[in-house]
């Protein structure tokens, strides 16, 4: 609900992402207030950060990430210090902006607060403010509305400190003209690559250099220590798979929110689309506008043209190659002008005017319409039933989360009692390394250690019951264990001496590599296998960054210019730098534009470090490292 409150804020919304956490929470007084709950973690201006407050943010920048990365994700990620230093730091910059906002009596008045609420969509219905649905909204978010609006009023009060910042970074069109020159510099090339294979030949290991190798570095071949368990899971979804609904309350359900399974109007449009960002400035604007109304005119005399007119002309690219076509929506799929004037027009066929919104100016033909409608019963059955079972499954789990901890532990040499009891399934797991990537739900930090301690492995009982966050519990008894082991140097002798024998080959490259630039630096001529000139922009894919660093870092005053870089593991390459060429800059040309908004972020953001490093000076943050190392185990 709050990205609604910045959607034209973007400088505003760089900082708001620097403070990820969840800022607007609490109000000033919250913050000034002592939170800590427990042991000090940091302290900012006089005012503790505790363990309470700190373990909550790692659990909420779990949970982020957790959205963020899906599959990806891995909670040993948050388990470095790292991790939890960036956390800790987030808090205390929140902090002194809070203490800062406090000390400045900045302040939201009742009727900005009340004009922004109105104003976001998630509120609106046909376009005006909702207080049902305002409440709703807030209902289902379990929020009421002092803490919403106060969150909110934090929020407004940040982005007024905030914007004093954002006003003075300004870049002038010379000095972005500059960057950009440089940016889209091409260069043309040759190169020569000596490849570590192409020295392979020359290699000469010692006798003994496999062994010294595997004496030096046992740990890598260690085999780490494996095990297989025996597991329950209880979570919402077991317990949703044994509970039962009848057809009669389905139908209740039904009946009483019909508005649920109403299908509102939908329509199918095609548009041609000419980019021109809202602040890219009067002249590209003009420009833009002028193009999609050339278009119009194309498009009225042969309107069996449109979809030809998108291909050759439409500037969006999802849509450009289907003739324009964007499918069937709904109301609220797209930005609002594109919609209403989608939703103005009458019939199939119909076209609209140049339309602008923030990404451009469109031309809107109509080329469907799917009347409203609602859901029959039978079509939205099997849903309705499914979510029944979930919300009874939901407060059943809450109810047997301290059973099912008590069963595991108290029954601890099986899983057998507690299965049976809540009728779970015991599952078996594969072999599981313990310094591996583990598969979930063993990827759960505190779940990992259980299972690898010395009473599962030595002892096979149960481990407790884990929360292993999404609402799930788990616990594991181990049934096979496997300790580390060191594989025999005679399994490992082959793998050793072919990574020493290609490093060895690719240090004779690297080594020819120096010579041979030495040489042509010096204007000497060497009959090299050139390859054909190609371009390479900084923004090459393909090759190493400090090879591209190398071509750009040769100078080029006189032609051709030399360079050369190591080719990590794989040998050497020569470049040959023939040609140099920067791009002409047009007067309206919106990717100069964009450069400049670019960089006064970034000179926006460099204002917002510094404004928290007058904070963090001015306040007296104290950070205790101890107790921010200490707190991995107390999660």
């Amino acid at each position: 609900m709050f990205d609604a409150v910045r959607n034209n804020k973007k400088i505003v919304q760089v900082f708001l992402l620097l403070i990820t956490l969840p800022f607007a929470f609490w109000g000033v007084d919250s913050y000034v207030r002592n939170m800590s709950g427990g042991d000090e973690v940091a302290k900012v201006g006089g005012i503790t950060i505790g363990q309470v407050e700190f373990q909550q943010a790692l659990r909420e920048q779990q949970e982020r990430l957790r959205a963020k990365l899906g599959a990806n994700f891995n909670p040993a990620m948050m388990e470095t210090v790292e991790a939890r230093r960036a956390v800790l730091e987030n808090l205390v910059n929140q902090r002194l902006l809070a203490l800062d906002l406090s000390k400045k009596h900045v302040t939201v008045s009742d009727q900005k607060l009340r004009d922004t609420i109105a104003t976001i969509p998630a509120f609106q219905e046909n376009g005006h403010f909702s207080l049902p649905r305002y409440e709703a909204a807030l209902q289902a978010e379990g929020m009421s509305q002092a803490v919403f609006e106060s969150r909110l009023r934090q929020d407004l009060a940040l982005q007024q400190v905030i914007g004093v910042l954002t006003e003075g970074a300004l870049v002038s069109r010379k000095s972005a003209e500059g960057v950009y020159s440089v940016q889209q510099e091409e260069r043309q090339v040759s190169e020569v690559r000596l490849g570590a294979d192409q020295y392979a030949a020359s290699v000469k290991l010692a006798d003994d250099a496999a062994q010294k190798f595997y004496d030096s570095n046992r740990k890598q071949f260690e085999l780490p220590a494996q095990l297989r368990v025996e597991y329950l899971v209880l979570n919402r979804d077991e317990l949703a798979a044994q509970i039962v609904v009848s057809d009669a309350d389905v139908r209740k359900e039904y009946d009483a929110h019909p508005e649920r399974f109403r299908q509102g109007e939908e329509r199918r449009a095609s548009h041609i689309l000419i980019q021109a960002d809202k602040a890219a400035g009067d002249v590209v604007l003009k420009a833009a506008k002028e193009k999609a109304e050339a278009l119009l005119k194309q498009v009225k005399a042969n309107p069996a043209d449109f979809a030809k007119l998108a291909k050759e002309s439409s500037q969006d690219p999802g849509s450009a190659e289907k003739g324009g076509d964007l499918g069937y929506f709904a109301r609220g799929a797209m930005v609002k002008p594109f919609e209403d004037a989608a939703f103005g027009l009458a019939k199939e066929g119909d076209l609209s005017g140049v339309i602008q919104s923030d990404f451009g100016f469109h031309i809107i033909r109509l080329t469907g319409i799917k009347a409203e409608k609602a859901r029959a019963f039978e079509d939205v059955k099997a849903e309705l039933a499914a979510e029944l079972k979930r919300a009874e499954a939901a407060k059943k789990l809450a109810e047997l989360v301290d059973a099912f901890s008590n069963t595991v532990y108290e029954q601890a040499d099986s899983l057998k009692p507690a299965a049976e009891k809540f009728k779970l399934q015991i599952r078996t797991s594969d072999w599981i390394a313990r310094d591996g990537k583990m598969p979930p739900p063993f990827d759960n930090p505190k779940l990992a250690t259980a299972i690898f301690s010395d009473d599962s492995v030595k002892n096979k009982r149960n481990t407790e019951a884990v929360d292993v966050g999404g609402g799930s519990m788990v616990a594991a008894r181990v049934l096979d264990f496997k300790p580390s082991s060191l594989r025999p140097f005679n399994d490992v002798k082959g793998d050793i001496s072919k990574v020493l024998s290609t490093e060895e080959a690719g240090k004779l490259a690297e080594a020819d590599g120096e010579s041979k630039l030495a040489k042509l630096l010096k204007g000497e001529s060497l009959e090299l296998g050139w390859s054909a000139a190609h371009p390479l922009q900084r923004g090459t894919q393909g090759l190493p960054p400090e090879a591209l660093r190398a071509v750009f870092r040769a100078p080029t005053d006189k032609l051709p210019a030399y360079a050369g870089a190591k080719l990590p593991g794989a040998g050497y390459v020569l470049f040959r730098v023939e040609k140099v060429s920067r791009p002409t800059i047009a007067e309206n040309d919106p990717r100069l534009e964009a450069l400049r908004q670019q960089y006064a972020r970034i000179l926006a953001e460099q204002d917002f470090s510094a404004y928290i490093a007058a904070l963090r000076k001015r306040y007296d943050v104290k950070i205790n490292a101890a107790a921010l190392e200490s707190a991995k185990d107390k999660q």
